[in-house]
């Protein structure tokens, strides 16, 4: 097993219509107006940017990420990323009632060497700090959606 391999699942209930919920993600170079842990995102051209982001633990990554797939009819982004994650990353955004299920999967390795030292002893830790970024950035989102 490789222990700097990691899959995420995260799904977010929103009080707010699919289109708006996609047209608010599909945005990334807004996300740090309400997602506190994506603290930078620099866009270099369409479709490409680097991030910066940094959760509970003392450590920051940085990654570019560039489109791979844009499906507002079927509520797909998809983008690669390379940096101190290498992989991908996909929101798929459905209705659910009346609002939307916004579900985020990712799959990455990471390269960032500190963190590749500690991927055994870590682990349960990186993964909790992921769980807490995603937590807040849900929250972030329903209050974002609430206030436009």
């Amino acid at each position: 097993m490789d222990w700097s391999r990691y899959r995420f699942r995260s799904l977010w209930s929103l009080p707010a219509p699919p289109t708006a919920v996609y047209a608010v993600l599909e945005r990334p170079e807004d996300y740090p107006r309400w997602w506190p842990q994506v603290r930078a995102v620099t866009r270099l051209a369409d479709g490409t940017g680097v991030l910066t982001i940094r959760s509970v633990l003392p450590y920051t990554m940085t990654f570019t990420a560039r489109e791979t797939r844009r499906e507002p009819a079927a509520g797909v982004l998809e983008v690669a990323m390379s940096g101190d994650i290498e992989g991908w990353a996909r929101w798929t955004v459905t209705a659910d009632g009346p609002g939307t299920l916004a579900r985020y999967d990712q799959v990455v390795n990471v390269t960032k060497p500190l963190l590749r030292r500690l991927a055994v002893p870590g682990r349960p830790v990186f993964r909790a700090n992921h769980r807490l970024m995603m937590r807040a950035g849900r929250r972030g989102l329903a209050g974002y959606l609430e206030a436009v």
